[in-house]
C-alpha cells in the first residue's frame, strides 16, 4: 500500500510539474503559453488539475484514465512527428512511461493511502 502511494504521488508530481511550465513558464526556459491554446493551454490546464487530483489519491480513477489519455495524445502529437515511433530516438520515454503508470493507476484506484480511501469510495485498490 505505501509503496503504491509513493509510485502515484511520484509518478502525479513528474506529470503535474508539465502544466506549469506549459502554463505560466516555471521550471523551464520556455515562455509561457495562453490557456485557451490548443494544445499546449489545454494540456497545462489538464496536467496542473488531473496531476494535482492522482497526487491527493482524489477521483484517482477517473483523473488517471483522463491523464493516460493525454500522454497517448502527447505522444503521437509531439513525439512521432520526431521521425520515429521509437521512444528513445524521439524524446518521449517519461510520456510512454507516465501513460502506462495512469492506465495502471486508473484501474487499481487511489489505493489505502489516498482521499477516495478516506471519503469511502468503492475502488481502494
Amino acid at each position: 500500500g505505501a509503496a503504491y502511494a509513493i509510485m502515484r504521488v511520484v509518478l502525479a508530481f513528474l506529470y503535474w510539474s508539465h502544466g506549469p511550465s506549459w502554463l505560466f513558464g516555471w521550471f523551464t526556459d520556455r515562455p509561457a503559453v495562453p490557456l485557451v491554446s490548443f494544445p499546449f493551454g489545454l494540456a497545462g490546464a489538464i496536467e496542473i488539475v488531473c496531476g494535482t487530483l492522482i497526487a491527493l489519491g482524489l477521483l484517482t480513477s477517473w483523473a488517471a484514465f483522463i491523464a493516460c489519455g493525454e500522454m497517448a495524445f502527447a505522444y503521437f502529437y509531439a513525439h512521432v512527428p520526431r521521425g520515429s515511433l521509437m521512444p528513445i530516438m524521439n524524446g518521449g520515454e517519461i510520456t510512454v512511461a507516465l501513460c502506462f503508470g495512469f492506465l495502471y493507476i486508473a484501474t487499481r484506484g487511489g489505493g489505502r493511502f489516498s482521499l477516495d480511501a478516506l471519503l469511502g469510495s468503492s475502488r481502494k485498490g
